[in-house]
């Protein structure tokens, strides 16, 4: 790819030798026909003007220009009235490649993909963003600008405290929040802090979200499926497996969709306060719901051994990778640590820019906004079901933005999978979630996650069409 530079470009690697026999002018010429011969510089790529490269380069500007007239009629470079000095199409040699290159067969094109956990691309809202990004360019400090504090901004995190004691009936305490660069970060550094304070399992639901069990050996640790079913994880099977950790999605399990019962939760509550333990709350969709009162966080029942990860990446968009730990205060220390060693923090004018969007309502008025957006999808996508595959069952749909397909029992996942994938639509099945080695079926199988996040309701009704083909055939 050619860099298309523009106003003051980059300077020229070009190195003179002024007590050599060879002319200045002739080195000059040397080094950027090797330059050109060899794929440093580009076809197209423009190159500094005469008078900069004459000042960067200590010689007259005459010189310069003789050398590019010169490469000029050598058919090196071209110039362009307005545009510079280029390299001249076809002058650019390329870098040699192997003989023969395996290329990988080409994937089926999609058409539609109800990928779990992507919200709506399109709906992030750009202009009320830039807006706080602004405000914070005018209104954050200048120190603001060097290395943070390990925790992360200190505005940022009292406006996340806050905000999560209003909506989610959380307990936890600005000076216990953690700023970190996304969930998958906060993951890391919190079984990092684990491992390292004498944890040697974690126990994740099953299913659950995906590659979690990877982050856990990569800590240290020893992954321990525990079953879920219709009331959430199993505690009872958690008491048995001997871990003192526990990573859960309470308020909409991924990938089932169920909420944790409210015994379950009392149980899990119960069982960290006898082993001494802590439970990983993942809180990542709570803001989007349905047909049910808003379900309050795990941690503002037990905030000495809850630890919440959060994100803005399903109500915003995962390329800002901004999330938060809110942390008992006995664990503060160890995750600054896992921090300081791992990164040096979430760009200061992003996390100023977040608090503000917050603060200034922008942020609620956008998930308002995609409330009504999922809500209209999730009612085509069941609308759908019902007329073109009366026969399975759709759950999990009172909150987020996925939901669960479960099939006849005599249909196998994989074979709809490839099904519905020949004709273009891409849909997943949930032994895909399951945490390995998985050899008993679920409580749901055999059943598919459908992601509606980021799809339209155009393409819901053409995937919808395609998979009630596969499940007839």
């Amino acid at each position: 790819m050619t860099v298309r530079w523009a106003g003051v470009v980059p300077e020229l690697l070009i190195g003179l030798d002024r007590s050599g026999a060879e002319p200045l002018g002739q080195q000059i010429q040397r080094q950027l026909r090797d330059a050109i011969r060899g794929g440093r510089l580009s076809a197209g790529e423009r190159l500094p003007s005469s008078r900069s490269l004459a000042e960067q380069l200590g010689v007259s500007r005459g010189l310069v220009v003789e050398c590019y007239e010169q490469l000029v009629a050598e058919g090196y470079l071209i110039t362009v009235t307005g545009s510079g000095t280029r390299v001249a199409p076809g002058a650019a040699v390329r870098r040699t490649q192997p003989a023969e290159v395996v290329r990988p067969p080409q994937p089926q094109p999609v058409e539609v993909d109800f990928e779990y956990g992507i919200p709506d691309l399109a709906s992030f809202p750009m202009q009320d963003w830039m807006w706080a990004l602004t405000q914070a360019g005018r209104l954050g400090p200048s120190a603001a600008m060097g290395d943070e504090p390990d925790t992360g901004s200190e505005h940022l995190r009292g406006v996340l405290v806050g905000y999560h004691r209003r909506v989610r009936a959380g307990a936890a305490e600005a000076a216990h929040t953690v700023v970190v660069n996304g969930f998958r970060q906060g993951l890391n550094l919190v079984l990092g802090a684990l491992a390292r304070g004498g944890h040697h399992s974690v126990a994740l639901e099953d299913p659950g979200p995906r590659e979690h069990d990877e982050l856990a050996v990569r800590a240290g640790l020893t992954p321990v499926a525990v079953p879920v079913d219709e009331e959430g994880v199993n505690v009872e099977a958690l008491a048995r497996c001997g871990a003192r950790a526990v990573l859960v999605t309470p308020a909409h399990q991924c990938p089932t969709g169920v909420v944790l019962s409210g015994r379950r939760r009392r149980d899990l509550i119960a069982w960290a306060e006898e082993v001494d333990g802590l439970i990983l709350e993942d809180d990542y969709d709570a803001e989007f719901r349905y047909d049910r009162q808003p379900v309050g966080s795990l941690q503002g029942l037990a905030p000495d051994r809850v630890v919440v990860l959060g994100s803005v990446s399903k109500t915003l968009a995962p390329g800002l990778r901004i999330g938060w730990l809110l942390a008992p205060p006995q664990l503060v220390e160890a995750l600054t640590r896992e921090k300081h060693l791992a990164s040096r923090g979430v760009p200061a004018l992003d996390q100023i820019a977040l608090a503000l969007m917050i603060e200034s309502g922008r942020f609620d008025r956008h998930l308002r906004r995609m409330r009504e957006i999922y809500h209209a999808r999730r009612r085509v996508l069941v609308a759908e079901l019902a007329e073109r595959a009366p026969h399975v069952r759709l759950e999990g749909l009172d909150a987020g933005c996925h939901a669960l397909l479960r099939l006849p029992a005599r249909l196998e996942e994989a074979a709809v999978v490839d099904r519905a994938a020949a004709d273009g639509v891409r849909v997943y099945a949930l032994g895909r979630y399951r945490v390995p080695p998985a050899v008993e079926p679920t409580a749901f199988s055999p059943a598919l996650v459908i992601g509606f996040g980021n799809v339209n309701e155009s393409r819901i009704r053409r995937g919808v069409r395609v998979l009630g083909e596969a499940l007839e055939d």
